[in-house]
This record gives structure tokens, C-alpha cells and sequence, in this order.
């Protein structure tokens, strides 16, 4: 009687597993579509002035491999680059300016902001020196991009015809990260599979929708929306900076777009599990609001819909369960085929589809250790500094 129970029970519960990925599938926003690249846009009459800020702290390793091709950009329109050295030992404003030196291209400025104050997490303070910068310039866009990130000749030019074209005051493109490592390619297409699901890029674009997102390494931002938004200083606190910027200008009524990206490249390795588990778990619980009760049903819904499928599956063979194994199966069939487009993005074999499970099981992992860290007063962490918990820090007005 009770193995009868036990069955019937995994068989109810990959039933439910199947419901939740076929909402999933046709619900969600279209998340697993990969096609929702820049919208369409033609050039404007006049180019607007463009100022490109860089917020770096310890980038000395990939700066060569990024700053040029920001300096190389072939703009019609007046833009120049702010890189914010952010305290950096390693000598990353010395070699900002040795680039611009032998690269040439467009004037450069290398300033720092100094030690932020309480209350300023991340790279904000940075990103607002930067800002403060460029002000004097009166530019009609920033251009908000990490030092990682390497853009092709004609990203800044396809982004402003974009945002002009589309009356958009926020144009972000997700970055393609780096997926050379086994670590690289078993976790990074999922990052972003799991990001898009979260924030469907086609919400995003909608007018009246209240889905809100960025792509901290890649953002143009429309001066006036910005100064509308106050931003940075109204979101100083946030650890997740692209969302908070990009929910504090739709906030304000502003029209945001945010997108894959196909020739703006994350030059930053991530070879060992170590460094991508550092990067996920930086912020996973702050994503959660903080929130014991939203991490408990995170975890609760990521075994559901990304753990329950297989074993269920298994177990069906297993113990002769047909319903089990069926259900389990195309859970898990519905879960292998939504994944199979961000791989073909990445350029992945689409064989890494049906491990999708143990990524999130990982992913389970990364979160719930960084509510761990959370509780033990560590704070977020940027570039080796560490801020305060956000329940602990005074609203400086």
C-alpha cells in the first residue's frame, strides 16, 4: 500500500512538473526564443553626442582585449569614453591611458572617483562619477558598458539609430559571455536561459508591460531619463544594477528595450566553477528580495520544474510507474527542447540540452549559499570590496 502511495505521489507530482512546463512554454513570454535582436532602425538625420562610460576596478587583464574596440567605434556623431578607475592596485587607469596612446580613436579620460560612501553598492559610485564627467559634455546618450565587454566597430551607431528609431531611452543588448571552459558551457547558455525566463525579452519592449530589465554590460541610456529616473542615486543601493536602472526608468514612464546581442562580446573567463559560482551567487539572493519565504519557494519550484522531470522519469522505468515515466519524460522532453535555441546562440552541442537539470541543480546550490553568505553579514561583493547588507544600510536621502 504504501509503494503503491509512493508512486501515485511521483506520478502526481511529474504531472504537475509537465503542467508547469507547458505553462512555461506557451505562457512565459516565449522566453526560449533567441530572435529578439535590435529592433529596426534607420539612421538619423543627426547624429546626437554620445558620452561612453567604463566603470573599471582591477581590469588590467582584459582592459587590451575591450578598451580599443570602444576607442576603434565608427560613430558619425561627437562621443568620447569616461573609464572610472575604481581604486584599482593592478594599474588599470595607467593602461587605460597606454591604449589610448598606441589605439587612438575616440579622446579618452581616465579619472577616479575615490572611496564611495556609505550607502553605494557595486559600481554605482563609479557609473555616477562617470556620469558627473560626462555631464559638462551635454550628451544626448550614455552609453553604459563594463570593462569586459568588447563591441564591435558599429555597436554605438546601431544602438542610438536604434533607441532614435524606436523612441526607446533605454537600448540594452545581453552580452555574449564567454563559453570556452566545460564549466563555461555547462553553466553560461543557462545563465542567460534562466535570465530570459525570468525577465522575457518581449515584455520587456512592451509599452504597459511591467516586466523590466537590463544588461549591465552593454546600456544606452537617454540622458534626459536618466536625470528623470535620478539615476544612479536612486537605486545606489541596488546590487542588481542593470534591473534596478532599467525598473527606475520604465518606472518613470520611459519606453526600455533589451535584447541578444550578436556582435557585443564579454571578453572575462570564467574557467573554473569557483569563478561562475562567485558570479551567480554575488546576487541570486538579492534577486529573491532578500526574502526567507521567496527563497523556500524558489527552491521548492526549482526542484519542481527542473529536478522532478528526471528523476521521475527514471524512477517510472524503474519501478514499472507508466505515468511516472511518461510524465517525467516529457517534462523533461518540453524542458531539453526550450533549452536547445540558447545553445545554438552560444554555438554549443545541442547534447548538453538534457543536463539542463544538473545546472539547475547547481544554480539551487549557488542560491541558497548566497542567502548563506547573506546571513553571515558578508554583503554583496564587487572587484574584492565588500558592502554592507541592504537591511543595514541608512537611506541617505
Amino acid at each position: 500500500m504504501g509503494q503503491t502511495a509512493l508512486v501515485s505521489a511521483i506520478a502526481w507530482t511529474s504531472a504537475v512538473s509537465l503542467a508547469a512546463w507547458v505553462w512555461l512554454l506557451l505562457c512565459q513570454g516565449f522566453f526560449w526564443r533567441t530572435d529578439t535582436r535590435l529592433p529596426p532602425r534607420r539612421d538619423p538625420g543627426a547624429w546626437p553626442p554620445v558620452c561612453v562610460v567604463v566603470p573599471a576596478r582591477d581590469e588590467a587583464a582584459v582592459l587590451p582585449a575591450s578598451l580599443p574596440s570602444l576607442l576603434a567605434q565608427d560613430y558619425p556623431g561627437r562621443a568620447e569614453v569616461f573609464l572610472v578607475d575604481d581604486g584599482s592596485s593592478d594599474g588599470t587607469g595607467e593602461l587605460a591611458r597606454a591604449l589610448a596612446r598606441r589605439h587612438g580613436g575616440l579622446p579618452l579620460t581616465v579619472d577616479s572617483p575615490g572611496e564611495p560612501p556609505t550607502g553605494w553598492t557595486g559600481k554605482l559610485w563609479a557609473v555616477r562619477h562617470g556620469i558627473g564627467l560626462a555631464r559638462a559634455r551635454a550628451p544626448e546618450y550614455l552609453l553604459l558598458t563594463d570593462a569586459d565587454i568588447a563591441h564591435a566597430p558599429d555597436s554605438l551607431r546601431v544602438l542610438v539609430a536604434a533607441a532614435r528609431t524606436g523612441g526607446f531611452d533605454v537600448v540594452s543588448q545581453m552580452a555574449r559571455l564567454r563559453v570556452d571552459s566545460l564549466w563555461e558551457r555547462l553553466v553560461v547558455p543557462a545563465f542567460v536561459y534562466f535570465f530570459a525566463q525570468l525577465y522575457p525579452f518581449r515584455r520587456i519592449g512592451r509599452r504597459g508591460a511591467r516586466t523590466a530589465a537590463a544588461a549591465g554590460g552593454c546600456v544606452l541610456l537617454r540622458t534626459e531619463a536618466a536625470e528623470r529616473a535620478r539615476i544612479p542615486d536612486a537605486i545606489r543601493h541596488a546590487v542588481i544594477d542593470d534591473v534596478a536602472l532599467a525598473r527606475a526608468v520604465k518606472g518613470g514612464g520611459g519606453h526600455i528595450w533589451l535584447g541578444l546581442a550578436e556582435r557585443v562580446d564579454s571578453v572575462r573567463p570564467y574557467p573554473r566553477l569557483r569563478d561562475l559560482w562567485r558570479m551567480v551567487s554575488r546576487s541570486a539572493y538579492a534577486q529573491l528580495r532578500h526574502s526567507p519565504v521567496v527563497l523556500a519557494g524558489t527552491v521548492a519550484g526549482l526542484v519542481l520544474v527542473y529536478l522532478v522531470p528526471p528523476v521521475a522519469a527514471v524512477a517510472g522505468l524503474v519501478g514499472g510507474d507508466t505515468a511516472a515515466a511518461v510524465g517525467g519524460g516529457l517534462a523533461w522532453l518540453v524542458m531539453t527542447g526550450t533549452y536547445v535555441p540558447m545553445l545554438r546562440h552560444y554555438r554549443q552541442p545541442l547534447g548538453l540540452a538534457p543536463l539542463l537539470p544538473v545546472t539547475a541543480f547547481l544554480y539551487l546550490l549557488m542560491t541558497v549559499d548566497s542567502a548563506v553568505q547573506h546571513y553571515r553579514g558578508r554583503g554583496a561583493a564587487w572587484k574584492g570590496r565588500t558592502y554592507a547588507r541592504p537591511d543595514a544600510v541608512p537611506d541617505e536621502g
